[in-house]
């Protein structure tokens, strides 16, 4: 039990925040190709560091005043962070969940194509149905979810960079001997930092087994490399292939076509399905939440008929919107936008108004210790 615990606290978050970032993140590569790979080898890798210190440092900060303000859902957290205005938060997350699950739905539907040559419809109702059955049974059937495909997708990243070093290890080494750094890395780490970084709101229900001041800080820090792992991974076997590979729809098609080993692909191809799936999850996971803490405060409760219920009218929106646009299109024109949004609404307020209550609330404490006559117990 212990060991479990220790697990929830300072794995646990980290773990989430990856399964919420993964999807819109580098499942497919496609993002990846878009913000990382114009910019040769090195300034891909210094986005990418550039993108994890900031996913860092915002989870630091955003489990700290979440556990400081006991907000495990994203209507508690910027209740407390925007006061009368919270609302203008959820408009922009329903927004932005719609357009990130339309990302996700045209990816499974690529995937499927791919796989099993299915119409795009087919492989994006297989996630719906998924998802569904997933949030209809609420936490822990979601933490189970994030902690098998976690082990799934951290070992199948780990032989895909085997591979891609045994096969692509020349055209790798000649990209990485290069040491140009396009001027645009810095821009590109932080559109991708912006719109991903929603992932540390959207995993607050996980944050529940933080105890102390200290779990919120080590498992914010912890959760940046964590979630980033996987992408540095991806992106080395990627640049083999740049700049030829910015353009294919799914990198990570390209590449295990480039690989010619069709058992892999296979599994890889169902890893990402299933990174998609503990994504999407995640984010309509946090609407359910959402709204199972309006419920609660009239002493009642949201049941898994009704969790599926919210969850199948989300995701049947989503698909609409994927097979309207299509995967290039949302993630080219649609995340900058997410990432600007999140950044005014989420991150300055944050780093802001936050920082200044937690100092506030730190100070109020020791001078409450200071006049007691005792040390400070800390968190």
């Amino acid at each position: 039990m212990a060991q479990l615990n220790w697990f929830s606290r300072f794995l646990g978050p980290g773990l989430a925040f990856k399964a919420a970032v993964i999807g819109g993140g580098y499942a497919t590569g496609r993002e990846l190709a878009t913000f990382f790979v114009p910019h040769g080898a090195w300034g891909g890798v210094l986005g990418l560091l550039f993108a994890t210190a900031i996913w860092s440092l915002v989870c630091a900060l955003t489990f700290l005043y979440a556990f400081k303000t006991a907000s495990r859902d994203y209507r508690t957290f910027f209740g407390h962070l925007l006061g009368p205005f919270w609302p203008i938060y959820e408009i922009a997350w329903f927004l932005a969940l719609l357009l990130i699950l339309s990302v996700y739905a045209a990816a499974a539907g690529e995937i499927g194509a791919a796989l099993f040559a299915w119409p795009n419809l087919w492989g994006a109702l297989l996630l719906i149905a998924s998802i569904v059955v997933v949030t209809a049974w609420g936490n822990r059937s979601v933490e189970r979810l994030f902690n098998w495909v976690s082990i799934l997708l951290y070992g199948t990243y780990g032989a895909f960079l085997v591979l891609a070093f045994v096969r692509f290890s020349d055209p790798i080494a000649a990209a990485f001997s290069d040491p140009t750094i396009g001027p645009g890395w810095l821009g590109g780490g932080l559109t991708y930092a912006g719109y991903n970084i929603i992932g540390a709101i959207v995993i607050l229900p996980v944050t529940r087994h933080l105890l102390s001041s200290r779990d919120a800080v080590i498992a914010g820090v912890v959760a940046g490399p964590l979630a980033m792992l996987p992408a540095v991974l991806f992106f080395v076997a990627m640049i083999a292939f740049a700049p030829a590979i910015a353009d294919e729809s799914l990198p990570s098609e390209f590449l295990l076509n480039q690989l010619n080993m069709p058992a892999f692909r296979a599994v890889f191809q169902i890893m990402i399905f299933f990174a998609l799936l503990e994504s999407a999850t995640s984010g309509v996971h946090s609407i359910n939440e959402r709204i199972a803490q309006s419920v609660a405060r009239r002493s009642m409760s949201l049941t898994p008929s009704l969790r599926a219920a919210v969850s199948l009218a989300t995701l049947c929106v989503a698909v609409f919107i994927a097979g309207h646009f299509g995967l290039v299109a949302l993630i080219s024109e649609g995340y900058p936008w997410l990432a600007l949004a999140f950044l005014l609404i989420y991150v300055l307020p944050l780093c802001t108004i936050g920082v200044r209550w937690l100092m506030t609330q730190h100070v109020s404490r020791e001078a409450r210790a200071a006049g007691k006559g005792v040390e400070d117990p800390g968190s």
